[in-house]
């Protein structure tokens, strides 16, 4: 079960009752424009696991937001600097439509360091997202992001390459999905960035750090079966040259469903972080 402030209490799986003593207590903050979709994301993937979790919205201060309205975010949200004199067993960063904005010029960079370097000592293990990923591997090893010649957008297949905890029970091979404009090269990582999971068409795909406190993850376990199929068509609303997702739609064609190919994925790897988040408390 998922206990979180937010107002989920559709999805059968979120309480807004009081969560149990042993419950996980992992910080969210969800840097996506539409929140909504992002927290049911989240919450359903969490709630594969038999672990309980109370889910803890974050927000950094003095954001406003276009695409979630105001309200909704101050409700819900908490600032950071209501977090900050605590412990918490694992902190979520999501990704963000960011790419083509340099790390520094992202107007809440500074914050979102603050936020990054804080976990190091006050989070048992942080799971950074997408362009999450990216900044988090740029400010903790300054590592870059490169772009790409096209966007990198659809299911992708990953084998394993490192037997870490984080991929315990998970098929050797396995499906996950991607959208991004940008990409890091293993080729920059140092001693202490480890991959342990890649894609020959992708490259790297999760890397960890510092013992698994740190949890990288470029693509989009996470996404319901239709995240893309929608994403697809506002890009061609807007007129935007882009192809279909790859290796996504059944016989290539969008009107006749998507198969559910990474649930497995996002089912295994959940619950093994969740498992690591309450080794490590």
């Amino acid at each position: 079960m998922v206990y979180t402030q937010l107002p989920l209490t559709y999805l059968p799986f979120v309480s807004n009752g009081e969560a149990p003593e042993d419950a996980l207590r992992i910080l969210f903050l969800n840097i996506m424009p539409m929140k909504q979709i992002t927290e049911e994301d989240f919450c359903r993937s969490l709630a594969f696991s038999d672990i309980s979790v109370e889910l803890l919205p974050m927000k950094i201060a003095g954001q406003t937001y276009k695409t979630t309205p105001q309200e909704y975010v101050d409700r819900y949200y908490s600032d950071f600097e209501v977090y900050k004199d605590g412990y918490y067993d694992g902190l979520i960063l999501t990704g963000a439509p960011l790419e083509s904005i340099n790390f520094e010029d992202v107007r809440y960079w500074e914050q979102l360091k603050e936020i990054m370097t804080w976990a190091q000592k006050h989070v048992s293990s942080s799971l950074y997202i997408c362009w999450g990923a990216q900044a988090a591997l740029y400010h903790h090893f300054g590592v870059p992001k490169y772009d790409l010649p096209e966007k990198c957008f659809g299911i992708y297949p990953h084998r394993v390459v490192y037997n870490h905890r984080l991929l315990h029970n998970m098929h050797p091979e396995f499906m996950m999905p991607n959208s991004r404009h940008t990409e890091v090269h293993s080729s920059d990582f140092p001693p202490a960035c480890q991959v342990i999971a890649e894609s020959d068409e992708t490259g790297v795909g999760i890397m960890v750090s510092n013992e698994g406190r740190e949890v990288y993850v470029v693509g989009h376990l996470e996404y319901e079966p239709l995240t893309l199929h929608n994403e697809y068509m506002r890009d061609l609303e807007k007129g935007l040259v882009i192809a279909p997702p790859h290796n996504y739609y059944i016989n290539n064609v969008s009107d006749q469903g998507v198969d559910y190919v990474w649930e497995g994925a996002c089912k295994q790897f959940f619950c093994n972080w969740l498992s690591l988040c309450k080794v490590m408390k």
